[in-house]
Order: C-alpha cells, then sequence, then structure tokens
C-alpha cells in the first residue's frame, strides 16, 4: 500500500492506495487537537485501524506538514531538516501535526516529504515569487490528484479553514495565491488595515491575526457571522476573483480560460451551492472533487516515485 497524509488545519487526513485486484483507495481523518495527546502506537494504531493495513505492508508514506517553506525538492524524510519548514510559528499551531510527523519518521516507515510552493520553487513563474510562500505541500497532492485524472492545464480553489487557488499549465505548477494574500477561509485570511493597526498596537500578534480572519472569526460585521447567505457569499465571491486571478497567469502560457478546467475542493469547496455561486460568477462549470483529494493526490505521488518517477509537476525527487 502507499500512503498519503493532508495535513490540514483542522485535521489530519490519510489515504491508503493499494494495488491488486483488491485494490483502491481507503480513506479518513485524525483530529490535530485529538494527536496532540496521543502516543506514537496509539497513532499508528490509528493509522492500521483507519486504512484497515499493518504497517509492515505500507511500501511509501508521501507525506506533507505545515508550510514545508525550507525545502524545494521531494526528499527522504530524513535528508530534510527541521521538519521542512523555515519557521514553525505560522498558522494554527496545535501538535498534532508535529506528532504524527515525528511518529512516522521515528518509525522508520519508508517516506517521502511533499514541499510547498514558494519563492524557492524552481519552476513557479518568477513572477510569482515576489511573495514568499504561495502553497502548502498539501496542495501539490491535490494538483497530483487531478493531474492523474487527466487534466493538464487547469486550475483549483481549495476552500475550507482557509482558501488557496492554484494553477497548472503543461502539467507544471506555476503558481499559487496563499491563503494569507488573497481570498479568506472559515477560520483564517488575509490581513487587512483594522488588523494591521491592532497588531502595531500590541492587542493582537500577526499570526493570531492571520488565524482569525476568516469569514466566521473577523469582526466584520455589527453581530457575529452566522448568515450563510452572507459567508457563502462572500466566500464565493473572493474565491472566484482569486480564481480569474490564475486564469490571468494561465494566459501568459498559452492556455485560454476555455481550454482550463476549474476544479473546487475542500469543506467548503465540495458543496454544491459554493459550487452553483462559482459557476455563475465566472460563467462558468466547474468540477467539484473530494476534501479528501489532497492525501489522495499524495498517495499516488508516493506510488509514481516507488515506481521510479522523477518529476512531480515540475518538482524534482531527489532520493
Amino acid at each position: 500500500m502507499f500512503v498519503g497524509v493532508d495535513h490540514g488545519t483542522v485535521g489530519i487526513r490519510f489515504a491508503g492506495l493499494k494495488e491488486g485486484a483488491d485494490g483502491g483507495v481507503r480513506v479518513f481523518e485524525l483530529s490535530r487537537k485529538k494527536a496532540t495527546g496521543m502516543g506514537s502506537d496509539e497513532i499508528i494504531s490509528e493509522v492500521e485501524m483507519g486504512l484497515e493495513i499493518e504497517t509492515e505492508e505500507i511500501e511509501l508514506v508521501a507525506l506533507t506538514y505545515s508550510m514545508g517553506d525550507g525545502f524545494s525538492t521531494i526528499k527522504d524524510i530524513k535528508k530534510v531538516r527541521n521538519r521542512g519548514v523555515r519557521n514553525e510559528k505560522a498558522g494554527s499551531i496545535v501538535g498534532g501535526g508535529t506528532r504524527v510527523f515525528d511518529t512516522i519518521k521515528d518509525t522508520g516507515i519508508p517516506t517521502i516529504l511533499i514541499p510547498g510552493i514558494h519563492a524557492g520553487s524552481e519552476k513557479i513563474d518568477r513572477r510569482m515569487k515576489f511573495f514568499s510562500h504561495c502553497a502548502s505541500p498539501e496542495k501539490v497532492g491535490i494538483a497530483y490528484h487531478i493531474y492523474k485524472n487527466g487534466f493538464e492545464n487547469f486550475i483549483f480553489s481549495d476552500i475550507s479553514s482557509n482558501t488557496v487557488t492554484m494553477a497548472v499549465a503543461n502539467a507544471i505548477i506555476i503558481g499559487a495565491i496563499d491563503a494569507c494574500v488573497g481570498s479568506p477561509g472559515l477560520y483564517q485570511g488575509p490581513i487587512d488595515l483594522q488588523m494591521l493597526r491592532d497588531i502595531e498596537g500590541g492587542r493582537i500578534s500577526a499570526n493570531d491575526a492571520f488565524s482569525n480572519a476568516g469569514v466566521l472569526r473577523k469582526k466584520w460585521t455589527n453581530a457575529s457571522v452566522r448568515n450563510e447567505e452572507l459567508v457563502m457569499g462572500t466566500l464565493s465571491l473572493f474565491a472566484a476573483m482569486e480564481i480569474s486571478a490564475m486564469r490571468v497567469l494561465m494566459k501568459d502560457y498559452g492556455v485560454a480560460a476555455s481550454d482550463c478546467e476549474v476544479f473546487l475542493t475542500g469543506s467548503v469547496g465540495e458543496k454544491e451551492e459554493m459550487k452553483k455561486r462559482i459557476d455563475r460568477l465566472l460563467s462558468i462549470k466547474a468540477e467539484t472533487i473530494t476534501m479528501y483529494s489532497a492525501a489522495i493526490g499524495c498517495a499516488e505521488i508516493a506510488k509514481d516515485v516507488f515506481y521510479g518517477e522523477k518529476n512531480i509537476l515540475g518538482i524534482a525527487v531527489e532520493l
């Protein structure tokens, strides 16, 4: 079996890809909060039970962790320093993802680590390197899952706790818009002028500002936002704007909007209501894919790397 791990904001999603007549995909999610209080043996038991396997059956794991901005090629987990991040003080810090990372590394299960997309990434459009960070590693998994389904030119928007939109042209990741600079998600989002004032005034840290800038957490109306129409309307508007921005980038790579498929994923993105809204705003027919697509795509990366693949959507494999 090949295993993919999506280190998400709220939960850690696992996918197991089996070969042979009894093959198929198995998935499950472990909350980051729950994982924080678990020992290594408990985490391994959870994985074995969730994927219905024994660890001895695992050929290779493709793991994602945090921002993945400390390296830029796919590497053996043992060859990556500091869990692959430049600084762990960014985004939601719970501890569960760290427990899972250390458990998998310490067990000795063959594991590769997937990098994020950032200014050090070799193949992305050099203009996108203006931003230090574009997308976390699990977005590479989503992109690969779409690619393995037969698409080489596409844009996807992952809408959940935060929102990230990525563009792939001619089977190469050319750029992405990260949660801290673009569309808000449910919990996290970009820092605006008032938040800058709050940070400068010492009322909140920059990381806390980002972690509470989503539509359900940010104080942007006279009352707490619980109106579904307003929440969905806001998320769909900004996600559609991000997708439009990526269409501009794709045009520079000779990919017209009519030749570029659009996919939606994430806990919110996979909802039919979100698809209808974005279809209307952009006059398109987007496709929705499961929120487990990142984990499944990582499992597919593990399988292809195991069988000798040296390039994943423009990201070199160095083992």
